[in-house]
């Protein structure tokens, strides 16, 4: 079952679900972000690691190489036509163990381009959200930090998981900054 607003509010005041929460729907001047009727618009701080060539290495999610990446700091980002960039929730998200999370792209970013990968937030995780940011046109690409990135969607379980995140110890538990990929 989809969660909707008020049921989302009940799960940030029982769980700290969200922190911080923004308990309404910030537009003005804003890619918006916050509570909406069936989600909870996330923003993008203010650290990105975009994507580049510079030191020719392979991608292997299995052996990543930071030199992959050059760290930027600011109120926006430039992402490369054709390119991407990881950045990190301001919000940190702890998840209960019969919820769901689906990370979605906003439509404004959609519409330019724009697109952020969907990623699942599985029961008992918690942590920043790492999310990837994908330039798909042949054109720089202009993110707004401490503005909204995506959508989250939570789904109620009818019954609680027989084992969580938490409980199998899930690589990417408790993750601050922006996590590069890794495999144990």
């Amino acid at each position: 079952m989809v969660m909707c607003d008020k049921w989302i509010k009940q799960m940030v005041k029982e769980y700290r679900m969200i922190e911080p929460f923004e308990d309404s729907l910030v537009v003005k001047g804003k890619i918006s972000y916050g509570i909406s009727s069936y989600g909870y618009d996330f923003r993008v701080a203010d650290e990105f690691k975009i994507f580049t060539n510079v030191a020719s290495t392979i991608v292997d999610p299995k052996n990543f190489d930071e030199r992959s990446f050059v760290t930027v700091r600011g109120d926006y980002c430039i992402i490369p036509p054709n390119s991407f960039a990881l950045a990190r929730s301001v919000e940190y998200f702890r998840i209960p163990r019969d919820v769901l999370g689906i990370c979605v792209g906003k439509s404004t970013y959609a519409r330019c381009g724009i697109i952020v990968n969907v990623t699942p937030l599985e029961p008992e995780w918690e942590g920043y959200l790492t999310v990837e940011i994908s330039n798909t046109t042949p054109l720089p690409a202009k993110i707004y930090a401490f503005e909204g990135i995506a959508q989250l969607i939570f789904l109620k379980g009818n019954e609680i998981c027989e084992v969580s995140y938490s409980q199998r110890k899930g690589k990417y538990m408790r993750q601050h900054g922006i996590v590069l990929p890794h495999v144990e």
